[in-house]
């Protein structure tokens, strides 16, 4: 999870004096949102592919006020990267040393490439989202009553805050959903999103269209 274990380098960093158009060229033929701009290999910051699109010929270094100052460490870990992603709405990332010195990039698709490795991503099963008040929220709690239930939790977070409540996701194996459910609600839980077949809910619609055949004749 560590970010220098995922730097790559065939995605140079442009001097000052490189042209405009030549950055541009560069970002898309790779397909990236940004270009990244060092001087003697120090960061000085990012321009989009967007942007050099519409400015006029010239070097980088006629844009330098319009420079977006973000970056990773390489000391950083793989989670720092998603508010990054957003915040720039930029789909790369450049990654520096303590010196703040150009080490390389990580793309969006080597982040969606690591967590898909991840149970929470890969493994199938239901997902819940559960709600308690805060003063009562426990992620010690919450594992013991899915795994009281025989049931394996693959991931889970915190994914709200509404009103004083907490809400949690979860990711869990597809093992005794109903009775899971249940638990919860006598633990005080609200489930307020769950997506997979209710057993009890399945009985019922059967239930019903027996019914409804048997008033058909």
């Amino acid at each position: 999870m560590f970010i220098k274990d995922y730097v790559s380098k065939d995605y140079p960093a442009f001097s000052t004096s490189d042209s405009i158009e030549e950055a541009n060229e560069i970002a898309k033929e790779f397909g990236y949102s940004h270009i990244f701009i060092r001087k003697k290999g120090v960061y000085l910051g990012a321009l989009s592919q967007a942007f050099l699109e519409e400015s006029p010929e010239g070097t980088l270094s006629t844009l330098e006020m319009h420079y977006e100052k973000f970056a990773l460490f390489e000391d950083g870990n793989m989670l720092d990267s998603v508010k990054l992603f957003h915040t720039f709405s930029t789909n790369v990332l450049p990654i520096l040393d303590k010196s703040e010195k150009y080490l390389g990039y990580l793309s969006c698709d080597d982040l969606f490439g690591e967590f898909a490795k991840y149970p929470l991503f890969s493994e199938t099963g239901a997902m819940l989202v559960i709600q308690v008040p805060e003063k009562n929220y426990s992620m010690t709690e919450i594992c013991k009553i899915v795994e009281g239930n025989n049931a394996k939790i693959y991931g889970c977070y915190v994914s709200a805050f509404v009103d004083g409540d907490v809400q949690v996701t979860l990711k869990i194996s597809s093992a005794n959903l109903s009775s899971i459910d249940e638990t919860f609600e006598r633990y005080g839980y609200s489930v307020v999103q769950k997506y997979y077949d209710d057993e009890k809910e399945e009985l019922l619609k059967d239930r019903f269209g027996f019914f409804q055949k048997y008033m058909e004749f």
